[in-house]
């Protein structure tokens, strides 16, 4: 058995506020006192209908899109945001003139981090968890929209961050590849504070400790549906599908 990917640091626990949020694209309210809670310590899932604007709420978070006032955005420990967070967009953004493993450790080049050997041994460990290794040497161009994203989810497991934003990050990978790979994120991510989109409702109850559903114009977060038990959590487990039925009504409604 694989030994588990525990970071290298251990964060104290970050929660993260959204209060108020207000967003208006093309003239209409994409947002209007939107609030969302996003708990210490454990993964949130956001769920939603395309275009409801989960991802423009991930990035407001992750300071990438500008909100409109009284939009509050805080950190449970009233510090910047900036700098403690992880951020793995839905194209996986690798650099086609670097390595596979260059890839990984492109943040830690970024930072002007010192290469060390133990740095380069854990950026391995994660491609062999994500089914890469021996592809450390490889170019972008020669591997697979899959392999492509598996790449990516491995530089962002890579990174020691408290925070933890991911866009449909298993959404390119095959049903098998999928799951084996919602099992290493949830052993990677253990006591980290995650919100993870996706436009699965199993995936997000197998590794998410709390779901929530966006919907309407403007839109609205739900309230949470908490899985019983640690994920990651069995697929066929008869809690799951049930919840997975209550939130396919969620998402119709």
């Amino acid at each position: 058995m694989n030994a588990p990917l525990r970071p290298e640091t251990i964060h104290a626990p970050l929660s993260v506020t959204v209060t108020g949020a207000r967003l208006t694209y093309g003239g209409v309210a994409l947002f209007s006192d939107l609030t969302l809670h996003i708990e210490a310590g454990v993964t949130t899932c956001l769920l939603g209908p395309s275009g409801v604007g989960k991802t423009t709420l991930l990035r407001m978070v992750a300071g990438l899109a500008e909100p409109e006032p009284p939009t509050s955005i805080l950190s449970g420990d009233g510090a910047p945001l900036r700098g403690r967070i992880a951020y793995m967009a839905q194209q996986d953004l690798l650099l086609p003139w670097l390595t596979v493993l260059d890839n990984v450790l492109l943040g830690a080049r970024m930072r002007g981090e010192r290469r060390t050997p133990a740095l380069v041994e854990r950026a391995r460990a994660l491609l062999e968890r994500v089914g890469l290794a021996g592809r450390e040497k490889d170019r972008p161009a020669t591997l697979s929209g899959g392999q492509r994203q598996r790449v990516a989810i491995a530089r962002t497991l890579m990174e020691d961050k408290p925070l933890v934003l991911m866009d449909e990050p298993f959404s390119a990978l095959d049903a098998l590849t999928r799951l084996r790979l919602q099992d290493v994120a949830a052993d990677a991510l253990a006591g980290r504070t995650v919100l993870m989109v996706t436009h699965d409702p199993l995936e997000a109850l197998r590794i998410g400790h709390r779901v929530h559903v966006m919907t309407g114009r403007p839109a609205t977060v739900g309230p949470a549906l908490e899985p019983p038990g640690l994920p990651p959590r069995a697929v066929d487990d008869p809690a799951l599908l049930a919840l997975q039925a209550e939130l396919l009504r969620r998402l119709a409604g």
